[in-house]
């Protein structure tokens, strides 16, 4: 009778084992049923979710830190042509982004419009030095009227130089490089980011993922507009993905980031290049793919981001992009120290090193939100001249030159406070959950293995003493 008693036992162990097992099976696709919900519900861009909290106001200190090229033989270069040397200066660091966005409108049609307003404060603590620092730099006027007045007319500019006892490169402090400085020979303001404090970006008009939520953060329109109009091409003036502060949610790894860039006016694409943990969250890494900046012969996407063939030596010149038309200046971007750009330019100007863990882009996203936790845009900003037979100054120059002026790192990354929140709203829930999952699913093969072994053994023994 005790035998009996015990194998029912064993068998009733069993079955019990099971039926937790088979339940934490079926809490698998119930609980990524329930992940699911709980992301979709946050990720939408209302007030009240996560998403909203962290879209209406940057959730971590954003910085913007700038090294300016120091030209180290500018006599040189006037005098006998000598190729210009130039030694970066820098970190002077900003904060930036302190503002939210403003004028936050909700539409009928599940649109979200606003504005980014901007604003620049001096962090003297992450700097090498103050504001007032001297930088032998490119001379931004002279510049930019060699590109504007036509040859024909350079013996006006060789006249408005000598004038003004302008030079090709002049001594200035970083704030007015950066932030403006009245120019004698121009009689007006003159700097790279001018303007940039009391003014903003946009409007912006977005999806709000309340209808689909992968469309979430996606822009619908920027500056009223559904496409640019600098590039006269639709594919260059495609506005494509978000502003990447944020994606949509599920992001898959074989899938590339789209994003849309008002700095350079241009879409761009990253690709996954890593899974990395950030404060305990884990993110996918995405970078800008080498061929972004690539040349057209290389990348014939690019072709109709090439304007001048003079200048980019019939398009075959890699590494820049030319958007004077928005500043009316000949303004090149590039990647830092032309990252990924062609030798040429490293050749024109000496004392260049571009390194990719330095000077590459990228993007940490939390894959199940769609959230950019940290990131790094690296850019720099570029200036044209070239040989003049009128221009005293430029006489002694060979070729055209995109000469860099200054380039930029902003950043940002999501503080200890912003991630213990984020874990505790959606990442710790979810990692409860499918611990939960797993352990029903271990302790109940486990306890149906065990006993199910057992009443094998026990009913054995039972047979050899019957």
């Amino acid at each position: 009778m005790g035998c009996c008693n015990r194998r029912r036992g064993l068998l009733a162990g069993a079955v019990l084992g099971a039926v937790v097992a088979i339940l934490g099976g079926i809490l698998i696709p119930v609980g990524d049923s329930i992940i699911e919900g709980t992301v979709r519900k946050e990720s939408v861009i209302e007030p009240g979710t996560t998403a909203y909290d962290n879209w209406k106001a940057t959730g971590a200190t954003v910085y913007r830190q700038f090294w300016l090229f120091d030209v180290t033989n500018a006599k040189e270069v006037l005098e006998t042509g000598a190729t210009p040397v130039v030694k970066e200066k820098g970190p002077y660091t900003y904060r930036t982004r302190f503002f939210p966005k403003a004028n936050i409108t909700f539409n009928p049609n599940d649109t979200v419009s606003f504005v980014l307003p901007h604003g620049a404060i001096f962090e003297p603590s992450m700097s090498v030095g103050p504001e007032e620092d001297i930088v032998t730099s490119l001379n931004l006027a002279v510049a930019g009227a060699y590109s504007l007045i036509p040859k024909e007319l350079h013996v006006v500019l060789e006249n408005m130089i000598k004038t003004s006892n302008s030079s090709l490169f002049h001594n200035r402090t970083v704030k007015e490089i950066l932030w403006g400085y009245t120019d004698p020979m121009l009689k007006s303001p003159v700097g790279v980011f001018l303007p940039y404090n009391d003014t903003k970006d946009g409007p912006y008009n977005i999806y709000s993922g309340k209808d689909d939520i992968s469309k979430v953060a996606i822009i619908d329109m920027w500056k009223g507009q559904r496409s640019l109009t600098y590039w006269n091409d639709t594919y260059c003036d495609m506005i494509n993905g978000t502003d990447a502060s944020s994606f949509p949610p599920f992001l898959e790894k074989t899938k590339p980031l789209n994003f849309f860039s008002s700095d350079i006016c241009r879409s761009l694409s990253a690709s996954f290049q890593q899974s990395l943990n950030l404060k305990g969250i884990d993110v996918y890494r995405f970078n800008l793919h080498p061929d972004t900046m690539a040349s057209p012969t290389r990348n014939p996407d690019n072709r109709c981001f090439c304007r001048d063939k003079a200048t980019t030596k019939n398009c075959t010149l890699a590494g820049v992009l030319d958007i004077s038309f928005r500043h009316h200046k000949p303004i090149y971007i590039s990647l830092p120290h032309f990252l990924h750009g062609s030798e040429s330019l490293r050749e024109s100007v000496l004392g260049l090193n571009p390194n990719e863990e330095q000077h590459e882009t990228f993007l940490d996203v939390e894959p199940l939100t769609g959230f950019t936790l940290r990131f790094a845009k690296r850019i720099q900003i570029n200036m044209m001249y070239g040989p003049s037979k009128t221009v005293t100054i430029l006489k002694k120059v060979k070729d055209y030159t995109i000469f860099p002026v200054v380039w930029m790192n902003e950043t940002a990354m999501l503080d200890d406070e912003k991630a213990d929140v984020f874990k505790e709203r959606l990442v710790s829930r979810i990692q409860m959950l499918e611990t939960i999952q797993y352990v029903l699913l271990g302790v109940g093969v486990s306890v149906f293995v065990l006993c199910l072994i057992s009443y094998c053994v026990v009913r054995r023994k039972d047979s050899k003493i019957a």
